[in-house]
């Protein structure tokens, strides 16, 4: 790798790096990578700081999650749903929300996701308009995607009594996890 006592260097998008760092930046976060090129931290002790065993002792902290989080949104006053008169029996009515936002109540962070509302009409339908502005207050608000399912499902039920109902909630993944969530009306009753 040296040519008359100079590091020789690649060209990598645009930049000439040397092959060491090359290597790490596959392996290792930029920052350390960095430190290595300006000679601050030398590559071996990166290697051996990286092959060392994982710590097997318990966590005892805090949880990161609270009641409040957990609550978080739930009280929240929505406007009412809107509904008009069924004029036909036995059918279903599916409402596809596929650009969907809220917030994550610990860390402020948006979700995203397509909302599905699937049900069967008794007497009420749903009013689309007043639903899509019913739907809009999630946008800002800080509110669990599990929590967000469950209190739409509640909603939609309150306002159209339908005979059956289905809320299913596809999340965009974030930190590499994407969530699905469905909760259906009738609710299964509790065993006790």
């Amino acid at each position: 790798m040296l040519h008359g006592g100079v590091p020789s260097w690649v060209r990598h998008s645009g930049f000439y790096i040397r092959p060491e760092i090359l290597e790490l930046i596959s392996y290792l976060d930029i920052s350390l990578a960095i430190q290595v090129f300006f000679n601050r931290l030398p590559y071996q002790k990166i290697v051996l700081h990286y092959n060392l065993p994982m710590s097997r002792k318990p966590q005892t902290s805090k949880p990161r999650y609270t009641d409040e989080h957990a609550q978080a949104g739930l009280d929240y006053a929505f406007p009412e749903i809107e509904t008009w008169p069924n004029q036909f029996p036995a059918y279903e009515i599916v409402v596809d929300v596929p650009e969907f936002t809220s917030v994550c109540p610990k860390t402020g962070l948006p979700d995203f996701g397509v909302i599905t509302i699937r049900y069967v009409p008794a007497k009420r339908c749903l009013e689309l308009k007043s639903l899509k502005e019913y739907l809009f207050h999630y946008r800002n608000l800080g509110i669990f995607q599990e929590n967000i399912v469950n209190r739409v499902l509640e909603d939609v039920v309150r306002a159209a009594k339908p005979v059956s109902a289905e809320v299913r909630g596809d999340f965009r993944p974030r930190g590499g996890l994407g969530t699905v969530v469905e909760a259906r009306w009738p609710r299964p009753r509790r065993k006790s």
